[in-house]
């Protein structure tokens, strides 16, 4: 059996269940409008608190979908390297593959604290590599309805 072959047999067991469920983070204003920054989305309803607080039908400013999208690698913590090597045992590295779905079914109001969890759906052999899809939810704090859900693609290379 190769490496590839033993990290599969690993995760079998583990198919569509809970793997991770990560700390809580809280989203401010300062992080809100860093991301807008970097990323040219200057709309009001990330980066004015006063106009927010009076049109928007949130009462208040609300995190970018990629915000709290680009911060799965954190949030998961699945690019720690502990994290990577307690996970891929005999791997050397990761790829992000892409997304196969990505919903975001409620904002993320500024000040709220979100966590993803992180399921794993499938795992297979592509070539030498592993590719693992994940779902991750991204928790909202107090709220029913998470900010994100993303089916997830990575591979993992010996």
């Amino acid at each position: 059996m190769s490496v590839a072959d033993d990290l599969i047999a690993l995760y079998l067991p583990k198919l569509n269940t809970e793997i991770h469920c990560g700390q809580w983070l809280r989203i401010d204003q300062q992080r809100i409008n860093a991301f807008a920054e970097a990323t040219g989305d200057l709309q009001w309803i990330h980066i004015d608190p006063a106009r927010a607080a009076l049109e928007s039908p949130y009462g208040a400013t609300i995190a970018h979908g990629y915000l709290t999208l680009s911060l799965l690698p954190f949030l998961s913590e699945s690019n720690a390297p502990e994290y990577f090597n307690q996970n891929y045992p005999g791997m050397r590295l990761r790829v992000n593959y892409g997304l196969d779905r990505l919903r975001f079914p409620a904002p993320v109001l500024v000040d709220s604290r979100i966590r993803a969890r992180t399921k794993v759906l499938r795992v297979e052999k592509v070539g030498e590599a592993v590719q693992f899809t994940y779902e991750y939810t991204i928790d909202i704090d107090g709220e029913s309805k998470p900010a994100c859900v993303a089916v997830f693609l990575a591979r993992v290379y010996p």
